[in-house]
């Protein structure tokens, strides 16, 4: 059903348009594909990973936004399997607290969005992620360190 909507050409969305209608015929409830964030990977070498807005889209928002970067090269398993190449980001709605995107390119991008795509989705604060305990060594986390040194978007 999701190849042909034009909603993103991705088997994950297509099979979401899937679980988006077959909600709302079969199980009553009221589910829309406009809810849904624009999530990918590009399984390049290093991976792509994106969740929701992107850096241009946050700023043309007009909301205050809080950013969040690091380099591959300061990622422990990233140095770890000498694979440096890339950085990771997160951008924060500064008064809500609620992440509005992320773009990680590296080693285990692919993986690690869902870290954020799951607390997007839940509609999370920030701090949620942030205060979690991550297991060491992975790329993820670094996330909560990334969402601890939040400065405003220049």
């Amino acid at each position: 059903m999701g190849d042909v909507n034009g909603k993103g050409g991705f088997t994950h969305t297509a099979y979401n348009d899937y679980e988006i209608v077959a909600a709302n015929i079969l199980d009553g409830e009221r589910r829309r594909v406009s809810d849904r964030f624009p999530v990918y990977a590009l399984f390049t070498d290093p991976p792509l990973a994106r969740a929701g807005l992107s850096e241009h889209e946050a700023r043309a928002s007009g909301r205050p936004v809080l950013v969040g970067r690091r380099a591959m090269t300061r990622v422990g398993r990233a140095r770890e399997r000498g694979e440096t190449t890339g950085f990771m980001q997160v951008l924060v709605d500064a008064e809500t607290q609620r992440i509005l995107g992320a773009t990680l390119f590296g080693i285990e991008a692919d993986e690690a969005i869902h870290c954020l795509i799951d607390a997007m989705s839940a509609d999370l604060p920030a701090t949620a992620i942030r205060r979690a305990v991550h297991i060491h060594p992975t790329v993820a986390e670094l996330i909560p360190t990334l969402l601890a040194e939040l400065t405003p978007l220049a």
